[in-house]
């Protein structure tokens, strides 16, 4: 394929509002390659390693063990990846180091298969502020690691890591979870929220968690500067988005539906005002994200039936329908019609099951 179809440099914004990023077309055997190639090469004498999302949670998180602990190898992760990474960690990490497994939330036993093997070798804690199945916890406290989850709707996962790592931080570490906390659990009441959440999309893993080590919320000029001029685009994309909007009524809730490759919460946030309970944004990639408002703090619930988990007022999912790339023609030629169908059929789910609660009174 030639590499001037996917460059999104010269696409129009229009249309690359509906199409996936460079990246999505990169085979993910290779990719995989890449990932462990490169884990198996910071994780070799690591003393202190740490498997975590790469958002601002999750990367906050990382400056935090950084600070207490020293240098640790950073192993980039992910809902549907956690698997990979605990096998990747236990093969290469040496025998008597420290693991930290952090923002991230096990959603079958499958996903944590090869734990047991690890926290043989090596001492593992995990920390997390997700809806956890009771089950699995249990699971992974069995297999012997030191499982803290916080609770959801009050603190996020930079929270429970400053609780727990016995450590003096410096007074914006504290400032950095509260800023972080503003954003992951959309509480959007510190403006700098958005900052830290845009930076962590945009910067390199490494690159973010140096610059919170250093300057915690307070970003320097030049950080300014490259959110600002990245801005521009995020804006651009989130119109498109907020213009495809529509507004589906389903039981007691009226439910934003939209598409396209945007900033999930800001879209969100529109829809919000214009009326919307809960808001679906399907990306070109495949996934969704799902945020709820004061009115519907059920996300987790819809995203639990399409692939996928969360928070009461933000979740993510992918629908399993995608079987093959014809699929996924018909996703980006339709703005994700399957997909929007299968998650408007989960709320209608719920709706259903309330109906029927009520009925049975």
């Amino acid at each position: 394929m030639n590499d001037w179809l996917i460059d999104d440099d010269r696409l129009p914004r229009e249309r690359r509002s509906l199409l996936p990023g460079e990246g999505f077309f990169y085979p993910d055997s290779l990719r995989q390659e890449q990932e462990k190639s490169e884990a198996a090469e910071s994780l070799t004498d690591a003393e202190t390693a740490v498997v975590a999302d790469t958002d601002a949670d999750g990367l906050a998180c990382v400056g935090l063990v950084r600070e207490a602990r020293g240098e640790a190898a950073l192993v980039p992760s992910g809902p549907h990846e956690i698997r990979q990474s605990i096998e990747w960690v236990a093969e290469y990490l040496p025998a008597g180091a420290t693991v930290f497994v952090c923002d991230l939330c096990p959603d079958s036993p499958a996903d944590i298969e090869g734990l047991d093997v690890l926290a043989d070798r090596a001492t593992v804690r995990w920390f997390d502020h997700h809806q956890w199945d009771e089950d699995l916890a249990a699971a992974v406290a069995d297999a012997g690691v030191d499982l803290v989850v916080g609770d959801s709707e009050e603190v996020c996962t930079a929270d429970v890591a400053l609780a727990e790592l016995d450590h003096p931080f410096p007074d914006r570490f504290a400032d950095l979870a509260r800023v972080t906390r503003d954003h992951d659990l959309w509480i959007k009441e510190d403006e700098r929220s958005d900052d830290l959440a845009d930076y962590a999309t945009w910067a390199d893993p490494e690159e973010y968690v140096a610059t919170v080590r250093e300057y915690g919320v307070d970003f320097p000029t030049e950080v300014e500067q490259f959110l600002e001029d990245e801005r521009v685009e995020k804006e651009a994309l989130i119109e498109k988005a907020v213009e495809r909007a529509r507004l589906r009524k389903v039981g007691e809730w009226t439910v934003g539906v939209t598409y396209g490759r945007c900033s999930q919460n800001e879209v969100a946030e529109a829809l919000r005002q214009q009326g919307a309970d809960a808001s679906v944004i399907v990306k070109p990639a495949g996934s969704a994200s799902i945020r709820g408002s004061e009115s519907f703090e059920r996300a987790h619930e819809v995203a639990a039936q399409v692939n996928g988990g969360g928070h009461p007022r933000a979740a993510g999912c992918k629908p399993d329908v995608y079987d093959d790339m014809l699929d996924y023609a018909h996703h980006w030629t339709t703005q994700g019609a399957v997909a929007k169908q299968a998650i408007v059929d989960a709320f209608r789910a719920l709706a259903d099951e309330d109906e029927g609660v009520e009925t049975e009174r």
